[in-house]
């Protein structure tokens, strides 16, 4: 249990003390894919700008601000930056979401708690018309901190 870093010597869940850590200028991008129907896809591509997918960004968004309320053990973070980007193929839709910080520790967890409530918030604006879609591949692709100068 000792490399687990939310266990302690005897089992027990703790949050981490990052207390004693330097602020460091930190950075992670997650991906999502919500896979569907090529119908199910064209109809999302075909909607006006700004509606459905708007608000799958929108919701991302908030997810990653929200993260330290979601996931009990996370720190709550200054989050100095957030971005959802969603694109439409031919039979899915990508998530991806990079977000920032400077703090004690980083923003992994942020960037997949965004691109997972985006991919859900995609699948519950097409799940009336598309019974099949799944979503697919939540991982983190990057994570990287610097010292602030």
């Amino acid at each position: 249990m000792e490399d687990l870093s939310h266990v302690d010597e005897s089992g027990a869940v703790r949050m981490v003390d990052v207390g004693s850590k330097e602020p460091m200028r930190r950075r992670a991008v997650a991906r999502a894919e919500v896979r569907m129907a090529a119908e199910t896809a064209r109809m999302l591509r075909e909607l006006p700008k700004g509606d459905a997918l708007a608000t799958a960004q929108l919701a991302g968004i908030m997810a990653a601000k929200r993260t330290g309320e979601l996931i009990p053990l996370c720190h709550p973070l200054p989050l100095t930056h957030v971005e959802v980007v969603l694109e439409v193929g031919e039979e899915s839709v990508e998530i991806v979401s990079t977000v920032q910080t400077t703090a004690q520790t980083g923003v992994e967890m942020e960037a997949l708690t965004a691109v997972t409530v985006a991919a859900l918030t995609v699948y519950d604006m097409a799940k009336a018309v598309d019974k099949e879609m799944r979503i697919v591949e939540v991982v983190l692709l990057e994570k990287t901190k610097e010292r602030v100068p």
